[in-house]
């Protein structure tokens, strides 16, 4: 199956979120909401996304499509568009650069086609099956990707989304327990921890308290760069909220402490 096509789009989509997002970035008059579930929301979130959900209404109307803010659309395909308009909101609006707008292609229910685009880093990564992981770089030259090779603990570096979280969900202790085996841990958060995964910097990632939109993105370029991704404590589905991500090497290993 080709997808060359699929992801041209993606890239499309992406370059018009850019525009819109970087626009509004540490804007004096940026929008700031709160939505119920405590998590913030600004005015760019929702340009961008209706921006891309016009897009595709237009160029793939028979897909179905899942954002953050707008909620869902049903299709007459098996194929479904994810979109997280930015992800790293609390970034963006305090005017952090780590922030960026995830969109994927799922078909029959696997993320297959994807796109990271962070323009305040003047970064993208993108990929698709027959095609790989890719990234282009701030100078804009461009490049395949594949994880590391570490293949012991004392050897890896961890990324993990904040404390908090960890301590709600009571895997706090397992956390630390890994930490005493590996040999760095940073929190990089977002996007950011897995796209240095696909690069091979980084050699493990794992989160809580995701959705969908946050985790369909970074599925293709992880393993298409050779990596795997999983559910915290077994396979990923569209449920899942708790993942893991590694070089693959790593991955049992390090699912095994969190059980």
């Amino acid at each position: 199956m080709n997808f060359v096509a699929d992801l041209a789009l993606a890239l499309e989509l992406a370059d018009t979120a850019d525009q819109i997002s970087l626009q509004r970035f540490r804007a004096l008059d940026l929008k700031v909401e709160t939505k119920p579930d405590r998590s913030p929301v600004t005015d760019a979130d929702k340009a961008v996304e209706a921006a891309l959900k016009a897009i595709l209404a237009e160029k793939a109307p028979t897909d179905a499509l899942i954002g953050e803010e707008y909620g869902s659309s049903d299709g007459s395909t098996n194929r479904t568009w994810i979109i997280d308009p930015i992800d790293g909101t609390a970034n963006y609006l305090r005017g952090v650069p780590v922030w960026a707008t995830l969109i994927a292609l799922s078909i029959d229910g696997k993320p297959t086609v994807s796109v990271v685009s962070a323009p305040a880093l003047g970064r993208r990564w993108w990929a698709a099956p027959g095609i790989g992981a890719h990234t282009r770089e701030i100078d804009g030259t461009e490049r395949q990707i594949t994880v590391s090779g570490i293949s012991e603990l004392e050897n890896a570096s961890l990324s993990y989304n904040n404390l908090q979280l960890w301590d709600q969900s009571g895997k706090l202790p397992q956390l630390i327990d890994l930490s005493r085996k590996i040999w760095r841990t940073r929190a990089y958060g977002d996007f950011w921890s897995y796209m240095l995964l696909a690069e091979g910097s980084v050699d493990i990632v794992a989160e809580h308290d995701l959705k969908i939109y946050d985790i369909a993105a970074l599925v293709p370029v992880v393993e298409l760069a050779g990596g795997k991704f999983s559910d915290l404590a077994g396979v990923l589905t569209a449920e899942s909220s708790s993942v893991l991500a590694t070089n693959s090497k790593l991955h049992d290993l390090t699912q095994a402490t969190f059980r």
